[in-house]
């Protein structure tokens, strides 16, 4: 849970500061050119601020969907919140981060919506499943 928190803390911090930076260009660009050129430059400067301002608010999204999610309790099953360990990798069904790596274990954050964590909703200890053609053992579910 607290790599996934780093990993969206990382994307807001980011954003903002790639926000700050195009912000900082626009307001640069108003008091050095003249013209047409002034007005291109500032129109590039506030599509680029509203490019971050939109991953910005995808990154505030993920920290809400984190939020909701309770690692304390006992899962029996897989569903968001659990880790499930398989022979093929162990999946955190919380955000879609990818990879990451926890004391030297690699770990995948997976969204409840993704293929794989749909398929493993509701699968527990010992189940079978088949994954791009490819067979999955569920070893635990924390």
């Amino acid at each position: 849970m607290q790599a996934c928190q780093t990993y969206v803390q990382q994307r807001i911090d980011t954003a903002r500061q790639a926000m700050e930076a195009a912000q900082e260009s626009a307001n640069e660009e108003s008091k050095s050119s003249a013209g047409d050129k002034y007005e291109t430059g500032r129109a590039m400067a506030q599509i680029e601020r509203d490019r971050h301002a939109q991953l910005l608010a995808e990154a505030l999204k993920l920290q809400q969907e984190l939020t909701r999610i309770n690692v304390d309790k006992a899962y029996e099953t897989a569903q968001p919140g659990s880790l499930v360990s398989t022979d093929r990798g162990r999946f955190f069904i919380s955000i879609s981060a990818g990879k990451l790596t926890v004391d030297g274990t690699d770990y995948f954050a997976v969204s409840p919506a993704s293929p794989i964590a749909a398929l493993l909703s509701g699968h527990k200890p010992g189940d079978v499943l088949s994954f791009n053609k490819q067979p999955y053992r569920v070893l635990s579910v924390d």
